[in-house]
């Protein structure tokens, strides 16, 4: 199975399951913070925890919207809420291409 494929398969997993709630990504933050302040985990685990969650977020793009930008624009969002520099607010506040206040 490709890597592609893997991926396909787990997207199709975590929206059987309903893993979607940004309750659960915002627990999913919360816990790799504490895990890796915990010295549980290091700082390449993290990043290989942001780059699945990069990699989900592009699989489930419109292909209109998924390019390497926008890869890098999810990964850069991503790298703000891991590090506590961005507030985990509604969907619509977080919606790429939103006015930030």
């Amino acid at each position: 199975m490709t890597p592609y494929d893997k991926q396909k398969r787990l997207h199709w997993e975590l929206t059987n399951v309903g893993l979607r709630a940004q309750a659960t990504a915002a627990g999913l933050v919360q816990l790799c913070v504490e895990l890796r302040c915990a010295n549980v985990i290091d700082d390449s685990a993290v990043e290989r925890i942001k780059d699945a969650i990069a990699d989900e977020v592009l699989v489930a793009a419109p292909r209109v919207t998924a390019s390497p930008g926008f890869r890098r624009e999810v990964k850069d969002r991503l790298d703000k809420l891991f590090a506590g520099e961005q507030e985990l607010g509604s969907a619509e506040a977080l919606a790429f291409g939103a006015q930030q206040d």
